[in-house]
Protein backbone atom coordinates (compact mmCIF):
# COMPACT_ATOMS: atom_id res chain seq x y z
CA UNK A 1 0.00 0.00 0.00
CA UNK A 2 1.33 3.59 -0.61
CA UNK A 3 0.40 6.28 1.80
CA UNK A 4 0.34 10.14 0.89
CA UNK A 5 1.48 11.83 4.01
CA UNK A 6 1.24 15.60 3.74
CA UNK A 7 2.18 18.26 6.30
CA UNK A 8 -0.35 20.69 7.17
CA UNK A 9 0.45 24.70 6.08
CA UNK A 10 2.33 27.05 8.25
CA UNK A 11 1.12 28.06 11.79
CA UNK A 12 0.81 31.51 12.94
CA UNK A 13 2.64 31.11 15.78
CA UNK A 14 6.37 32.53 17.20
CA UNK A 15 8.90 31.07 16.48
CA UNK A 16 10.25 29.31 19.67
CA UNK A 17 6.82 28.62 20.80
CA UNK A 18 5.86 24.91 21.78
CA UNK A 19 3.02 23.99 20.41
CA UNK A 20 2.37 20.04 20.05
CA UNK A 21 -1.11 19.12 19.93
CA UNK A 22 -2.42 22.62 20.80
CA UNK A 23 -4.64 23.56 18.32
CA UNK A 24 -3.27 26.72 16.34
CA UNK A 25 -4.15 28.93 13.81
CA UNK A 26 -2.50 28.75 10.20
CA UNK A 27 -0.97 31.72 8.70
CA UNK A 28 -2.67 34.48 6.31
CA UNK A 29 -0.63 32.72 3.52
CA UNK A 30 -2.77 29.63 4.14
CA UNK A 31 -4.71 30.07 0.67
CA UNK A 32 -1.51 30.40 -1.58
CA UNK A 33 0.47 27.49 0.62
CA UNK A 34 -2.59 25.41 0.44
CA UNK A 35 -2.88 25.95 -3.64
CA UNK A 36 0.73 24.81 -4.13
CA UNK A 37 -0.11 21.66 -1.76
CA UNK A 38 -3.17 20.57 -3.59
CA UNK A 39 -1.23 20.52 -7.13
CA UNK A 40 1.37 18.82 -5.86
CA UNK A 41 -1.05 15.85 -3.84
CA UNK A 42 -3.21 15.67 -7.49
CA UNK A 43 0.39 14.98 -9.02
CA UNK A 44 0.67 11.66 -6.57
CA UNK A 45 -2.57 10.39 -7.47
CA UNK A 46 -2.03 6.56 -9.45
CA UNK A 47 -3.54 8.23 -12.65
CA UNK A 48 -5.29 10.46 -11.68
CA UNK A 49 -7.70 8.03 -9.48
CA UNK A 50 -8.74 9.34 -6.22
CA UNK A 51 -8.00 7.93 -3.03
CA UNK A 52 -9.06 4.77 -1.73
CA UNK A 53 -9.47 6.05 1.74
CA UNK A 54 -8.17 9.76 3.52
CA UNK A 55 -7.65 10.33 6.95
CA UNK A 56 -6.68 13.73 8.88
CA UNK A 57 -5.55 14.71 12.92
CA UNK A 58 -8.52 15.91 14.50
CA UNK A 59 -6.33 19.33 14.77
CA UNK A 60 -7.77 22.43 12.68
CA UNK A 61 -5.00 22.93 10.83
CA UNK A 62 -4.91 19.67 9.57
CA UNK A 63 -8.78 19.08 8.74
CA UNK A 64 -8.53 22.46 7.02
CA UNK A 65 -5.78 21.50 4.49
CA UNK A 66 -7.84 18.08 3.94
CA UNK A 67 -11.24 20.42 3.67
CA UNK A 68 -9.38 22.79 0.95
CA UNK A 69 -7.68 19.93 -0.90
CA UNK A 70 -11.59 18.56 -1.50
CA UNK A 71 -11.11 16.21 1.69
CA UNK A 72 -14.05 17.57 4.16
CA UNK A 73 -15.27 13.94 4.79
CA UNK A 74 -11.09 12.42 5.75
CA UNK A 75 -11.96 9.98 8.41
CA UNK A 76 -10.13 11.77 11.85
CA UNK A 77 -7.80 9.82 13.93
CA UNK A 78 -6.59 10.67 16.77
CA UNK A 79 -3.44 8.66 16.75
CA UNK A 80 -1.85 10.97 13.95
CA UNK A 81 -2.04 13.97 15.81
CA UNK A 82 1.34 15.68 16.66
CA UNK A 83 3.22 15.12 19.84
CA UNK A 84 1.68 16.12 23.28
CA UNK A 85 4.12 18.95 25.13
CA UNK A 86 1.50 18.73 28.38
CA UNK A 87 2.77 21.59 30.57
CA UNK A 88 5.23 22.99 27.71
CA UNK A 89 2.35 23.69 25.37
CA UNK A 90 2.34 27.69 24.24
CA UNK A 91 5.32 28.21 25.94
CA UNK A 92 8.90 29.63 24.50
CA UNK A 93 10.99 26.94 25.07
CA UNK A 94 13.60 29.40 26.92
CA UNK A 95 10.92 30.13 29.09
CA UNK A 96 9.87 26.78 30.31
CA UNK A 97 11.63 26.33 33.60
CA UNK A 98 11.02 22.63 34.04
CA UNK A 99 13.94 20.67 35.24
CA UNK A 100 13.31 17.70 33.06
CA UNK A 101 13.52 20.37 29.78
CA UNK A 102 17.11 19.47 30.06
CA UNK A 103 16.78 15.67 30.71
CA UNK A 104 14.23 16.00 26.96
CA UNK A 105 17.21 17.53 25.17
CA UNK A 106 19.26 15.49 25.98
CA UNK A 107 16.71 12.12 25.22
CA UNK A 108 13.89 13.15 23.54
CA UNK A 109 13.41 9.57 22.57
CA UNK A 110 12.60 8.30 25.88
CA UNK A 111 11.60 11.36 28.17
CA UNK A 112 8.02 12.38 28.38
CA UNK A 113 7.45 16.01 28.21
CA UNK A 114 5.83 17.13 32.01
CA UNK A 115 2.37 16.26 31.24
CA UNK A 116 2.83 14.72 27.94
CA UNK A 117 4.93 12.22 25.85
CA UNK A 118 7.90 11.36 24.70
CA UNK A 119 8.84 10.62 20.60
CA UNK A 120 9.09 7.06 21.38
CA UNK A 121 5.36 7.62 22.46
CA UNK A 122 4.13 9.38 19.79
CA UNK A 123 6.31 6.41 17.50
CA UNK A 124 4.05 4.03 18.86
CA UNK A 125 1.08 5.71 17.87
CA UNK A 126 1.88 6.06 15.23
CA UNK A 127 2.87 2.73 14.27
CA UNK A 128 -0.64 1.66 15.82
CA UNK A 129 -1.66 3.31 13.11
CA UNK A 130 0.01 2.39 10.18
CA UNK A 131 0.06 -1.24 11.50
CA UNK A 132 -4.10 -1.03 11.49
CA UNK A 133 -3.51 0.23 7.65
CA UNK A 134 -1.72 -2.57 6.31
CA UNK A 135 -4.94 -4.63 7.26
CA UNK A 136 -6.94 -2.81 4.86
CA UNK A 137 -7.33 -3.48 1.50
CA UNK A 138 -6.43 -0.25 0.02
CA UNK A 139 -3.89 0.43 -2.39
CA UNK A 140 -3.46 4.19 -1.78
CA UNK A 141 -4.13 6.52 1.16
CA UNK A 142 -3.81 10.05 1.96
CA UNK A 143 -3.10 10.86 5.15
CA UNK A 144 -3.34 14.88 6.37
CA UNK A 145 -0.68 14.99 9.83
CA UNK A 146 1.89 17.07 11.10
CA UNK A 147 5.75 17.14 11.04
CA UNK A 148 6.49 14.45 14.06
CA UNK A 149 3.98 12.29 12.22
CA UNK A 150 5.65 12.29 9.06
CA UNK A 151 8.73 11.64 10.74
CA UNK A 152 7.79 8.86 12.76
CA UNK A 153 5.97 7.02 9.40
CA UNK A 154 9.67 7.53 7.43
CA UNK A 155 11.05 5.72 9.79
CA UNK A 156 8.46 3.29 10.29
CA UNK A 157 8.77 2.45 6.62
CA UNK A 158 12.71 2.00 6.62
CA UNK A 159 13.08 5.67 5.21
CA UNK A 160 15.00 7.30 7.54
CA UNK A 161 16.83 5.83 10.62
CA UNK A 162 16.00 7.60 13.97
CA UNK A 163 19.24 9.56 14.44
CA UNK A 164 18.37 11.34 11.02
CA UNK A 165 14.86 12.01 12.21
CA UNK A 166 15.02 15.95 12.67
CA UNK A 167 17.03 16.57 9.67
CA UNK A 168 14.39 15.27 7.61
CA UNK A 169 11.02 16.93 8.50
CA UNK A 170 9.09 17.88 5.49
CA UNK A 171 8.56 21.93 4.93
CA UNK A 172 5.26 23.27 6.11
CA UNK A 173 2.76 21.83 3.03
CA UNK A 174 5.00 19.45 2.19
CA UNK A 175 4.16 15.80 0.92
CA UNK A 176 6.55 12.25 1.47
CA UNK A 177 5.43 8.63 -0.16
CA UNK A 178 5.78 5.61 2.02
CA UNK A 179 4.98 2.09 1.10
CA UNK A 180 4.05 -0.49 3.44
Amino acid sequence: MEIILIRHTSVDVPLGVCYGQTDVPLRETFQEEAAVTAINLKNCQNNGRDFDHVYTSPLSRCVRLASYCGYSDAERDDRIMEINFGQWEMKRFELINDPRLQDWYNDYLHVEATGGESFSMQYKRVCNFLDELKRKSYKQVAVFAHGGVLICAQIYAGLIQIKEAFSSLPPFGGIIRITI
